[in-house]
Parts: C-alpha cells; sequence; structure tokens
C-alpha cells in the first residue's frame, strides 16, 4: 500500500510538471522511481532500465492529459508536430536499443548529468537566441532523431530539448511548450515499445513487468498524472514560470547528487 500511495504521489507531481512546464514528468519520475525501486529490492542491473521505461510509458497518458489542455488554448502548433514525428520516432527507438546494452551505473550518471544540465538551464534562465525558422524536411528529422534518442536514454518526454529547440526556431514560449508537450506523445509510445521490447525473457526482472515498464508503477503513475497536468497546464498560463523553473532546479541538482552518491554506495 506504501508503494501505490508513492506511485500516486509520484504521478500527481509528475502531472502539473508535464503541464506547467512541458517537460513531460520525466526528470521526477525517473530518479524516484529508482530510489523506490531500490527500497523494493529490484535487481541493480535492471533498476535504471525499468525506471526510463516505466517513466515513457507513464508520459503516453500525460502528453494527452497535457497537450489537450494547450490545444484547447491555442498553444499546439501541429504541423510542427506531424513534421518532426518521424524523426522522433526513429530516434526515441534507436535510444532504448542503445540504452538495454548499458550497464545501470553508466545511466545513472548520464542521467545525474543531464539533471546537472537541465538544472543549470533553468536556474540561469538559459535560453536559445532565436535564429531562424522551422528547418526543412531534413533537419527537422535530424533534431527529432536527436531529441528521441536523449530523451529515451533518459526517460523524459523531451521537453527539456524540444522547448529550446522550438524557440530557436522563433516560437512563442507558451507555443513552444505546448507543442512540446504534443511532440512527448510519440517520443513515449515510441520509449515504452522499445523498453518492452529489449526487457523481454529478461530474467530477474520483479513481478508485474512486461519487459522493462513496471506495471504496477504504470497505473498508479497515470491515474494521477492524468488528473493533474490539466492544473499544470492552466498555471502555466498564469503563474510566473522563470521563477518556478529556479526552485525545481535547486531540486534537480539535490536529485542528481543523489543519484551519483548511489553509484557508489547502492550497488
Amino acid at each position: 500500500m506504501s508503494y501505490i500511495l508513492l506511485y500516486l504521489a509520484l504521478g500527481s507531481v509528475a502531472g502539473v510538471l508535464a503541464g506547467l512546464l512541458g517537460i513531460g514528468g520525466g526528470l521526477v519520475i525517473v530518479p524516484m522511481l529508482t530510489f523506490v525501486f531500490t527500497g523494493q529490492g529490484v535487481a541493480h542491473a535492471h533498476i535504471l532500465h525499468l525506471a526510463l521505461g516505466t517513466s515513457l510509458a507513464s508520459i503516453m497518458f500525460t502528453s494527452i492529459s497535457s497537450l489537450r489542455s494547450h490545444h484547447k488554448r491555442g498553444a499546439v502548433i501541429w504541423p510542427v508536430v506531424f513534421r518532426i514525428t518521424p524523426g522522433i520516432l526513429f530516434g526515441t527507438f534507436l535510444g532504448t536499443w542503445i540504452a538495454s546494452g548499458l550497464s545501470t551505473n553508466f545511466l545513472k550518471g548520464f542521467f545525474a548529468l543531464f539533471l546537472f544540465y537541465a538544472a543549470t538551464q533553468m536556474l540561469l534562465g538559459i535560453k536559445p537566441a532565436p535564429a531562424r525558422e522551422i528547418p526543412g524536411t531534413a533537419g527537422i528529422f535530424s533534431a527529432g532523431s536527436i531529441i528521441g534518442i536523449f530523451s529515451s536514454l533518459v526517460g523524459i518526454g523531451g521537453g527539456t530539448l524540444s522547448v529550446p529547440f522550438l524557440m530557436w526556431c522563433n516560437t512563442l514560449v507558451h507555443k513552444a511548450i505546448g507543442t512540446s508537450a504534443a511532440i512527448g506523445f510519440p517520443i513515449a509510445v515510441a520509449g515504452a515499445l522499445g523498453y518492452i521490447v529489449n526487457g523481454l525473457g529478461t530474467d530477474g526482472l520483479p513481478p508485474w513487468s512486461l519487459g522493462f515498464v513496471h506495471l504496477g508503477a504504470l497505473a498508479g503513475i497515470s491515474a494521477a498524472s492524468v488528473c493533474t497536468a490539466p492544473l499544470g497546464a492552466r498555471l502555466a498560463h498564469a503563474l510566473p514560470v522563470d521563477r518556478l523553473k529556479k526552485i525545481f532546479a535547486a531540486l534537480l541538482y539535490v536529485v542528481g547528487v543523489r543519484m551519483v552518491v548511489s553509484i557508489w554506495y547502492l550497488q
């Protein structure tokens, strides 16, 4: 019961963040699931793979709720979503295949570095200078592939990469966040399928696992996040997001340091 409550609480926070910051919630879900799975006694070799796969699977539900809320406000640029999706699907599935061959400690270190990058970006308010319009077919496929690969390696909906990319292409911040929420859906679908396929037949996974997706955690996180994502989307249009990002950045630094420490002390 305590773990079910943890999954519900985690999903509630992830849903708000998905709507508020357009990040899909993976920056919170992955490290928290890592700690929960460690407490449950999941085999160390599979902890990060299971956290990444479950995070992406949960984002399928979070992104739908979030993108619907942003769509109602006219903040989703659908032509961009459709054009970038082929690259997203290719890159995300490729990333899951790469991740399946990497060790848990390597993935922990990689994810921690990504947390430090995301936190610094938020804390300093680093924004790419608008430089051009959305690129052509080859350019947007390449951008989608890069976003997909990194998103699958860190279990996120891609907002930490897709929002800056869209703003670099002269997209207004609210539309960049809304469009990023929509882009999170194909990332989540391809990522979840990739982690399921690459995890099938793996020995030592806990009960209720489908490949590298934990169905119990998925159910709890998704049920809560779907309810809270619309709230986050409303807050995104009403609150000073930059100030909230700085508070969130401080949390990411703490979580990142905790994950680095766990490489040595949670074998």
